[in-house]
This record gives C-alpha cells, sequence and structure tokens, in this order.
C-alpha cells in the first residue's frame, strides 16, 4: 500500500478551483433567477376616491385632489372633474386663470378642460363623478 501524497499538483489545483468558482456562479445565477420569478409588483393604484359632501365644492371652485390627480370644478355646467395628466406627454397641469397650462411642453387647456394650444392636440380627460344617496361624492379614475 503507498501512502498518499499531502501534497496536490498545480494542474489538480486550478482544476477543482475552477469547478468550485462554476459551482458558486452558478448558485448566484440560480439566486438571482429565483429572485426574478418571486417579484411581487406593487399593488394597482386605486381607481376610486371619496371626495366627502357635495356642498364642500360650491359653484365657482375648483378644488385639486392631489392623491387622484385631479380637479374637481363647480361651474355653471355642474360639477365637472378633470384628470390633470396631460394627454401629450403625461406631465400634470397646471390650473391658471385662462384653464389649464402643461409646464413640460407648453399645452394649454380652456378651464372646461378643452384643447386650446401647444403640441398635444387632445383634451384633457373627463373624470366620472358619482353623488350618492346621502350626497357624498367619489370620483372614479378607471
Amino acid at each position: 500500500m503507498q501512502p498518499i501524497d499531502p501534497k496536490i499538483s498545480r494542474r489538480s489545483f486550478l482544476n477543482l478551483a475552477w469547478k468550485i468558482l462554476l459551482g458558486l456562479g452558478g448558485l448566484l445565477g440560480l439566486s438571482g433567477f429565483l429572485q426574478y420569478l418571486g417579484y411581487q409588483s406593487d399593488p394597482a393604484p386605486p381607481t376610486q376616491f371619496k371626495l366627502g359632501d357635495a356642498a364642500n365644492y360650491p359653484p365657482g371652485s375648483r378644488i385639486i385632489v392631489p392623491e387622484a390627480q385631479a380637479i374637481i370644478q363647480n361651474s355653471t355646467q355642474g360639477l365637472q372633474a378633470l384628470s390633470l395628466i396631460c394627454p401629450h406627454l403625461g406631465c400634470l397641469v397646471e390650473p391658471d386663470k385662462e384653464g389649464f397650462t402643461c409646464p413640460c411642453h407648453g399645452s394649454k387647456y380652456y378651464p372646461n378642460g378643452a384643447f386650446r394650444s401647444g403640441p398635444s392636440k387632445k383634451p384633457l380627460s373627463e373624470l366620472r363623478l358619482e353623488k350618492t344617496g346621502d350626497g357624498l361624492l367619489i370620483l372614479h379614475t378607471d
């Protein structure tokens, strides 16, 4: 019987090191792949917003609802909800005395949301308002 040589050759060492590195790389890749498969997307944003009593929106008022990116206006035609998202590139329009202006590319809209000038060519989206039997307003953004 021959004694086992405790020395390892350079070739055997490099072969073993290569296999260990390859195995670790495979484990890291598998770990990343499993994280990819287990990805949990953010929950969808709400599409209904309870706005409170309709009496809180008197004639002539323009009240921004920041969490819905919308504005509630009470004009001579009644209550109207408009999206503040510019249909051109999705920037938030800003209310002004002539209606609305997009700070990104200068599109302008009339107070009722109709297109006035600029690159957009589309009106602001009108959103649905629901008045419940007890006088509460619900804004629907879907």
